[in-house]
């Protein structure tokens, strides 16, 4: 377990029932690497909404960072479906058991599928918004420097990267994919596997479109 942290760079942890439920359930789920990975995708979510002035809910932007990443582990993983979509719908089953309004839970159903399509999250309502800040922040560095160092390393001091974070995100990434390969169509997730599987081929849309049974 992790140690207990109420505050970390001035942002609180959620602590309701449903918070430290979802604390538990993931923290047993996922390795440790994604666990916090995912804490530091709320606290740099947290962040960018306190330095946006945008008004949000925390604990469900919690509940959209801690269970962004749920899909690529077996326990919740299907066949067919992309690893955002199976995380967005473990993440919807589990506020099924609160009292959680209908729009909020497509808020954080929408925060979790879309985490990994650049251009469209920041348009949508602040929990969309800020689990993919948080996320770009965490995995690409994106706004690095909009976040003061004091702010990094503390967050970083309650859950570290490791020294191979890179590495490990991407083999993350890789083993929730390599399954089902056809999912990474049109997505992020192709140019994981085009480093890391050998025998993937990347589907070319202009050749679908040439190649699709119409004549002309």
């Amino acid at each position: 377990m992790t140690k207990s942290v109420d505050i970390v760079a001035g942002i609180k942890i959620p602590d309701s029932a449903m918070a430290k439920a979802a604390t538990e359930l993931v923290q047993d789920t996922e390795t440790d690497l994604l666990f916090h990975h995912s804490r530091r995708v709320f606290l740099f979510g947290a962040l960018a909404g306190e330095r946006k002035n945008l008004s949000y809910d925390p604990e469900l932007l919690y509940i959209g960072a801690m269970f962004h990443d749920m899909g690529i582990m077996d326990r919740y993983a299907s066949d067919t479906e992309r690893f955002e979509v199976d995380g967005a719908n473990a993440a919807r089953d589990f506020l099924s058991s609160y009292d959680v309004a209908e729009r909020e839970v497509d808020d954080v159903w929408d925060s979790i599928a879309l985490h990994t399509t650049p251009g469209i999250p920041q348009h949508k309502r602040p929990i969309v918004a800020l689990v993919t800040a948080g996320v770009e922040m965490d995995v690409l560095g994106i706004g690095y420097d909009e976040f003061p160092e004091a702010q990094r390393k503390e967050v970083c001091e309650c859950h570290p990267r490791g020294l191979k974070f890179k590495h490990g995100i991407l083999t993350s990434f890789c083993l929730g994919t390599i399954r089902k390969p056809e999912t990474t169509f049109g997505n992020v997730k192709a140019d994981v596997l085009s480093k890391m599987d050998p025998s993937y081929e990347r589907r070319d849309f202009a050749e679908m479109i040439l190649n699709s049974p119409w004549d002309s």
